[in-house]
């Protein structure tokens, strides 16, 4: 059976702390910093849902975590908690509904530790839920409890995550129109029902805000734009009403679906995407510059002053329609001239002028008139339009015969408006689902034109609610059984158990973290009392430590079953980890020394396809830090550890390392093979040699080095030709060197084939070519946190929205959640009362 909730997730400050460009480590209040997934239930290893999607923390803290000296403060507005919903649209158009709370929670100890943050520090954190279902109200309700239980004085009666699980595993979605489910959080009773599937689309939100931020006839316009398919950016200063409002106007063009890129809340850093040339709809905070963008073509909608901008014109709704659309809004805004009842009344073909006119409140009521009222005028601005569909292979409609008609109906010219929205995705999904299926009973549209035409009630084309649904009550057993009276009392929201390996994985981060930081902290003059045989002896303590934990990690990563991704792994990303996090080099040259010593006890060096990958990309981040370091030593030793790893292709023949460390750019610096080159003289062994005969031996090692990269015969020799010629080695050890040069790449060319660019390689008929890693794959980093929001919005701006389906598939009251101004949601328990901003 399906559930309402998919996962219960918690972001914020992980134990890899960057900032949102991408800068490691922590560099003070100032700064705002990668938010990270910390906790989550279901736990990663079940199979019953997909995972969280991976840009969830960019999008759930879109402005990132911002790091307090305080945390809650009742007379400070600004630190209470915030609760909002957000939408977020996978690649395939699916959504993902997630309701939200922020709130400030002190830093993790071991976290200001290791980053040397200041103790009672406090960051954001948020938790939320994540549903498929549009369930907003009761999504916000069952988070709000939690987090209400969780800093309760009076405490809950069972661990709190215990409550998590149940409340996630436990709840089902009711079947539609026929189920209410009622199901309890400690001692708080919730209770969800979903309409029918035969009539309006589930919409549990207010359309209140939308109403109330924006007047009637920018209402009608920014309608307009979405039918038309512009490029729309929403502003407020408030998360909730960005949601809100953007779901709203998704809803009032029902029958019609949002085809394109669509992002209620877009994270701060992705502001621009704003510049994509393609129609989307997103929301964006306020506080966030877009200056500097040239947003031409946008339609930039200002929620908190009632404006619409646009510098291309939007096309106005002809008439009748248009007259009639504002009027009818009007009378639902503006109840003390026209009364609910009575609207509602006259809306049914009522002739009874005498009811009583009742100024309510905004509810239900209103949400379903407002959504009647916009079918209405697409009965009438469609009237006919079942006649002229067509189809054929070419078109599924007749464009200009339905303009023509309606030309001589309305007796006007030809209506930009019409002919536009005619011509958009959104129109053409829909005439291509119906043509798909051979029911057409759920399209309300024909339903209504056709009550319309015989003069019958619109609202008979609602479902009929014939009985009370049946009430489905979900218990927790363990509630109030246990007759111990325990009580669990939190001052911060807690972790959830974390396994063995999580937990060894989180110290070592740190761990490399902190010793990266007390060593650099040990070289500055700050500390005259610490001597330098101290110094000394503390850094080998520190690459001792590092290189036994480099050398499990490593021999780990080795023994992987089949099954398993290496570059997935808790192996790969510790040892990762270890390298970039490490100013001084000692995680990368660990690594390698672990590699040398494992290869001289008796390793043959022969890699699977996942494990060449994997090992080659940790040695390509170990060989650009020894780079930004100048540290020679390294690089070398990585050339020569990677020239004796290899996988074997299908014909058995080896592909080595070291090949396909060629798109490093230090190999094209003339600087670089000069140092290098430096360096080799003044390590070699035989000091007492003549100096040309040691240049010459030094040159053919980078020449092996060279060749064994696939540098091509002639960028190679260019490099050794200058170097040879500032030692002054001679015509004839110059002549020999290139003689032995040329043998050398011969041999390559002998095995690897004929260079031709340097991400190419092509090799004689007849030897299969080892396998090449494409361009793009060479230059791959692995995934950070601050990209992964961008490639979320990068496969929706690539979704194709030309391709059409060929099947045919066509509530609740929600308080504006404070969207509508600085109000808030108060949860009250015994002595504890929780306030809410949006």
């Amino acid at each position: 059976m399906a559930r309402i909730f998919e996962y219960f997730v918690v972001c914020g400050l992980g134990p890899e702390i960057r900032t949102l460009d991408g800068t490691k480590g922590y560099h003070g209040t100032e700064y705002l910093y990668l938010p990270s997934l910390l906790d989550q239930y279901p736990p990663l290893n079940h199979t019953l849902y997909p995972p969280p999607p991976p840009q969830l923390p960019t999008c759930v803290l879109p402005a990132g975590v911002e790091l307090f000296p305080s945390g809650f403060d009742s007379n400070d507005p600004l630190s209470h908690p915030r609760s909002y919903p957000i939408v977020l649209t996978e690649g395939d158009g699916s959504k993902i509904y997630v309701s939200c709370i922020t709130f400030r929670d002190p830093v993790c100890e071991d976290i200001a530790e290791a980053y040397r943050i200041p103790p009672n520090s406090f960051a954001d954190k948020c938790i939320c839920v994540v549903s498929r279902s549009p369930c907003f109200r009761v999504l916000r309700e069952a988070l709000e409890e939690i987090f209400a239980l969780c800093f309760s004085p009076s405490g809950s009666s069972k661990p709190l995550w215990d409550v998590i699980a149940h409340m996630v595993s436990n709840v089902p979605l009711p079947t539609p129109g026929k189920e209410r489910v009622l199901f309890a959080i400690d001692n708080c009773l919730l209770s969800v029902e979903v309409p029918p599937k035969d009539g309006l689309p589930q919409a549990d939100i207010s359309f209140q805000p939308l109403v109330q931020c924006l007047d009637v006839d920018n209402l009608i316009k920014l309608f307009t734009a979405v039918l038309l398919e512009r490029r729309i950016l929403i502003r407020s200063n408030k998360y909730s009403l960005l949601t809100l409002a953007s779901e709203a106007i998704c809803h009032l063009i029902y029958p019609f679906r949002w085809q394109h890129v669509y992002i209620p809340l877009l994270f701060f850093s992705g502001v621009d995407y704003i510049d994509a040339p393609t129609p989307y709809m997103m929301g964006l905070h306020s506080g966030v510059d877009t200056s500097n963008l040239g947003m031409d073509g946008v339609v930039i909608v200002d929620l908190e002053f009632n404006q619409i901008t646009a510098t291309e014109e939007i096309p106005p709704i002809p008439e009748p329609e248009l007259s009639l659309l504002r009027g009818e809004i009007l009378k639902l805004l503006h109840p003390n001239v026209v009364g609910i009842d009575l609207m509602r009344a006259n809306f049914c073909g009522s002739s009874d002028q005498n009811l009583k006119i009742i100024n309510k409140p905004w509810g239900e009521d209103h949400d379903l008139q407002l959504r009647l009222i916009f079918l209405k005028f697409f009965a009438s601005i469609l009237a006919g339009y079942r006649n002229f569909m067509e189809n054929n292979a070419t078109h599924v409609f007749n464009t200009q015969a339905f303009l023509k008609k309606r030309s001589r109906s309305t007796n006007q010219p030809s209506e930009p408006m019409i002919a536009q929205f005619l011509d958009s995705h959104g129109f053409l999904d829909y005439l291509e689902s119906g043509l798909g299926s051979d029911e057409n009973n759920d399209n309300l549209l024909d339903k209504l034109q056709d009550a319309l035409g015989r003069g019958q009630n619109p609202l008979s084309i609602l479902p009929s609610i014939l009985a009370e649904p049946e009430i489905v009550t979900i218990s927790d057993p363990d509630v109030g059984v246990s007759g111990s009276g325990a009580k669990y009392t939190y001052d911060r929201f807690p972790s959830n158990v974390r396994t063995e390996e999580q937990e060894e994985k989180r110290k070592q981060i740190l761990a490399a973290v902190n010793g990266a930081i007390e060593y650099s902290g040990r070289q500055t003059p700050s500390s005259p009392s610490i001597s330098s045989l101290e110094r000394a002896a503390e850094r080998e303590r520190m690459v001792l430590d590092i290189q036994v934990k480099l050398q499990g990690l490593w021999l780990r990563l080795l023994k992987l079953e089949a099954g398993e991704d290496p570059l997935s792994s808790f192996e790969y990303g510790t040892i990762l980890a270890l390298i970039e996090s490490d100013a001084e080099g000692i995680g990368g040259s660990g690594f390698v020394v672990c590699i040398r010593e494992h290869i001289n006890s008796g390793w043959h060096g022969q890699l699977t396809e996942e494990q060449f990958i994997a090992v080659k990309e940790l040695l390509k981040t170990a060989i650009s830090r020894a780079t930004s370091r100048n540290d020679v030593l390294t690089i070398r030793d990585a050339l020569e550890v990677s020239a004796e790893m290899y996988k074997k292709d299908a014909n058995n023949v080896p592909d080595y390392v070291q090949r396909h460390l060629i798109s490093l750019s230090i190999w094209e610096e003339l600087r670089f093979w000069e140092g290098y080159f430096d360096y080799l003289v003044e390590q070699s062994s035989d000091k007492s040699a003549n100096y040309a005969a040691l240049v010459t031996a030094q040159l053919i090692v980078l020449a092996s080095h060279m060749a064994g990269l696939g540098l091509p015969d002639n960028d190679a020799w260019y490099i050794i030709e200058i170097i040879a010629e500032r030692n002054n080695i001679g015509y004839k050890l110059l002549i020999k060197l290139r003689g032995l040069l040329s043998h050398i790449h011969q041999l390559r060319i002998n095995y690897w084939g004929v260079s031709s660019g340097k991400p190419q390689l092509l090799l004689p008929p007849g030897l299969s070519s080892p396998r090449l890693k494409d361009a793009a794959d060479e230059n791959q980093e692995p995934l950070e946190a601050s990209g992964v929001g961008r490639s979320w919005v990068q496969s929706m701006f690539s979704r194709d929205t030309s391709s059409r389906t060929n099947s045919f598939s066509r509530v609740r009251k929600w308080a504006s959640d404070g969207a509508t101004g600085m109000s808030s949601v108060s949860i009250r328990y015994p002595q504890c009362s929780i306030m809410f901003r949006s």
